[in-house]
């Protein structure tokens, strides 16, 4: 499975490392949140690794839900636990849970399908910022505080009409800012097509809160940084 460099497994727990969680934002989803810097004293498992060992355990289902409800630190064991048939939760040795899974329909053990959606939903996924989130600050004219950026995951939903599939890529469907005083909350619409056929959709919600007043010259210098660190990165690899 691709997953294995960034997953450290023992019988039916599993962890992450600060590297194996950094270079899987970066290297797969292209996400490059200083949260998920290997030396960010608030570094966190990007939402999306937690999805895809999730999916690599349990396969993928015609409809599907994930609720997260906690931020994974490096280090922290975790195993599956399922509740009934249709729910499981990740949890850890004390029972906090980070991520709730509920599913329906037909099943899918291929792992060609599961790596396929996965790698193609979290390079959609690591696209919020800057090329969705920030258009849809522009047009709110609220921004998130540039100098600590945090926007959470909170949920998302997945439906396919059929799971004899190959090879669904995602497509943007545009998506919503809705903002309550200094919280927002940031819908993402997709779908997934094979040969050019809608085969099913999804919605992510994030939630963004500390918002202020948008800034032109705060987020340009927001980009910026993001730019420059995505550089670093690629120039680091390529050495």
């Amino acid at each position: 499975m691709f997953l294995t460099p960034y997953i450290s497994r023992e019988n039916s727990k599993f962890q992450f490392t600060r590297q194996q969680a950094s270079h899987f934002a970066k290297k797969i989803a292209g996400d490059f949140n200083p949260i998920h810097d290997e030396d960010s004293k608030r570094f966190c498992v990007p939402g999306d690794l937690l999805f895809a060992a999730l999916l690599d355990k349990e396969g993928i289902s015609q409809k599907m839900r994930f609720e997260f409800s906690g931020m994974v630190n490096d280090g922290v064991e975790l195993e599956v636990q399922r509740n009934s048939d249709s729910e499981s939760v990740v949890v850890d040795d004390n029972g906090k849970e980070y991520l709730r899974f509920s599913h329906s329909g037909e099943q899918s053990r291929s792992a060609e399908f599961i790596e396929h959606v996965v790698s193609n939903y979290v390079q959609f996924s690591g696209m919020n910022f800057p090329h969705i989130m920030v258009p849809l600050m522009q047009e709110k004219q609220m921004m998130i505080n540039c100098q600590r950026p945090l926007v959470i995951y909170e949920s998302m939903e997945v439906e396919f009409s059929r799971l004899d599939l190959t090879h669904p890529e995602v497509e943007f469907c545009g998506a919503t800012f809705d903002i309550e005083g200094k919280r927002g909350t940031v819908t993402l619409n997709f779908n997934f097509k094979e040969d050019g056929i809608v085969i099913g959709k999804g919605v992510k919600r994030m939630v963004a809160s500390g918002l202020k007043p948008y800034s032109d010259e705060a987020i340009d210098d927001l980009v910026e940084r993001f730019n420059a660190r995505k550089d670093a990165f690629l120039m680091k690899q390529a050495a």
